[in-house]
């Protein structure tokens, strides 16, 4: 069993910077596939970034590349997401997710994760 805790959410102005953090249980965690995705009320909930176990290689929806990074500390079981350049359209409420068999054309898909977090709430304003 995997027990994800999301940290780090707020409110921030258009253009400013928040850095939400993921910390996973478990003595699994460097073979886990981390990611990230939003969901706004009454739309599904949406990709954002992932990384894969074993290597951490890295993947991003087109709607975030170049502002956001994901990163993996596999001593600390701890994934980030450092997001730059915020726009009103990031609002959202973020959810970190997990899944140790993940296959990689899977990764975007949200169903396919076993293991969520509550949620952190990341609100940009004008």
């Amino acid at each position: 069993q995997v027990q994800l805790v999301e940290s780090g959410g707020g409110s921030v102005q258009a253009g400013a910077s928040l850095t939400l953090s993921c910390e996973a249980s478990g003595t699994i965690f460097r073979r886990l596939t981390v990611g990230w995705f939003r969901q706004v009320q009454g739309k599904e909930r949406e990709f954002v970034a992932a990384t894969r176990g074993n290597g951490g290689s890295t993947y991003y929806a087109d709607s975030v590349k170049g502002r956001f990074t994901i990163s993996r500390d596999n001593v600390k079981n701890m994934v980030t997401l450092q997001m730059n350049g915020l726009k009103l359209e990031d609002t959202a409420v973020y959810y970190c997710a997990a899944d140790l068999h993940l296959i990689l054309s899977s990764i975007r898909r949200s169903v396919d994760y076993d293991y969520w977090g509550q949620g952190t709430q990341v609100t940009v304003s004008s």
